[in-house]
């Protein structure tokens, strides 16, 4: 099987090592890719956000499949565009992906299913800002509709802080505030059939604490000890077979990654948000347990024939993942400092830990910083303990001027908190 994988993050990262190990991938591209992408599989120039150019490549490259990783081309209607091709694609329609492209449209969709979360209101004014805002009190919750970049989102005890973050918007979705520590669940879907992955939990704030602005995500671990053993029955029960229900019922079927941000409140499981698409970086922990191989399961995804797919395998080892973010990330990071101490990790640490990169670029025999979330370092372990040491003693051997990362990944849930 020839397999094109569209995107460049530490998300692509992931996917295309858990592909170049499956038996059933005969080639593997990436496009564009980044520099670690570059030693498991063929790098290709492409515009990501352009269907006609994407689907040209996947055409020339003879590929069987096309996995779509960001959000930005799926909500662009890139896989629709290839589909057109008689191209087989992982990864939902445009309108499907408005789950994660319309934080409005996605209160409709679970309104409609009955799908449990935060109340909220719609805002597209100052009043109708200012009146929900009051409706909510602190500690305020505001959304920008539209992507942006796991950044739109502010949680603050701060009301001008709030208002200011919503009238920068031009549609706002302001909610109530869910207690409760939160869970992110995977699932794959045809639009049918939805097999769920194992549940992670990832950190957003940038500083240790969950203190600091919102991220992209600085951590993530798997799995939960502390979850209920029954939460994944629960969530596809009551969130994710509804959700594929209700978007197949309006006739814009999801196939693809369905990921679930959910909290565990005192009221019972209430989702946050939705995206099309596998997150980044609780991707890194739940593909490090994975046992079943990648490629097939995508493939029948996207033929619409998951139900014929085995029940996943998944090892027992826990996984810990440790974002290093470039100098002044999240605001407006540094960018073009050499990374070093690469080499180091795979010598010293592999297999139990290795590097998957985010933002990097190669500029002769250098690698640098390309973006604010550099590189995610993965470990595995007998346990949270376990592999938490081993990502930690990893991260220590790069070095990156200027670099940040939190010290506290997975530590509360490695010591039974």
């Amino acid at each position: 099987m020839k397999v094109l994988v569209i995107g460049g993050g530490a998300r692509e990262h992931a996917l295309c090592r858990s592909l170049s190990l499956d038996p059933d991938v005969s080639a593997l591209y990436c496009a564009p890719g980044n520099a670690g992408i570059a030693e498991v599989a063929e790098l290709r120039p492409v515009d990501a956000l352009d269907g006609d150019a994407v689907t040209a490549l996947a055409t020339e490259l003879g590929a069987d499949l096309v996995v779509v990783g960001p959000e930005a081309p799926l909500v662009a209607g890139v896989g629709d565009a290839v589909r057109a091709a008689g191209i087989p694609v992982f990864g939902p329609s445009g309108e499907a992906a408005q789950l994660e492209g319309s934080k409005a449209f996605a209160k409709d969709v679970m309104a409609a299913a009955g799908v449990p979360t935060a109340r909220s209101y719609v805002c597209t004014t100052p009043e109708e800002v200012d009146a929900a805002l009051d409706a909510f009190g602190a500690p305020y919750v505001v959304k920008d509709d539209g992507l942006a970049a796991g950044k739109g989102v502010v949680v603050t005890e701060d009301r001008a802080a709030a208002r200011a973050h919503a009238l920068a918007c031009d549609r706002v979705v302001i909610e109530e505030y869910l207690d409760g520590p939160e869970v992110s669940l995977f699932a794959i879907t045809d639009g049918v059939t939805v097999v769920p992955l194992q549940p992670a939990q990832d950190f957003k704030r940038a500083l240790d604490g969950d203190e600091g602005p919102n991220t992209g995500g600085m951590g993530a671990y798997s799995p939960l000890p502390w979850a209920d053993p029954k939460l994944v029955d629960e969530v596809m029960e009551l969130v994710l077979q509804p959700t594929v229900d209700e978007l197949r019922r309006r006739g814009t079927p999801f196939s693809g990654l369905l990921y679930a941000g959910l909290a565990i409140t005192s009221r019972g499981t209430r989702v946050i948000e939705f995206n099309a698409r596998f997150g980044d970086p609780e991707t890194q922990v739940v593909l490090a347990r994975l046992r079943t191989p990648l490629a097939s399961v995508l493939l029948n995804a996207a033929n619409g024939t998951l139900d014929a797919e085995p029940p996943l395998s998944w090892r027992e080892d826990a996984a810990v993942t440790v974002v290093i973010a470039s100098y002044n990330y999240p605001e407006t990071p540094r960018t073009g400092d050499v990374i070093e101490g690469l080499a180091d990790v795979a010598a010293e640490d592999g297999p139990d830990a290795y590097v998957l990169h985010a933002g990097t670029r190669r500029e002769g025999d250098a690698v640098v910083s390309a973006g604010g979330r550099v590189l995610s370092v993965t470990a595995t372990g007998s346990d949270l303990a376990q592999a938490r040491e081993t990502a930690y003693k990893a991260v220590a051997r790069i070095r990156l001027d200027g670099s940040q990362h939190r010290t506290d990944i997975a530590a509360k849930a490695a010591e039974g908190r």
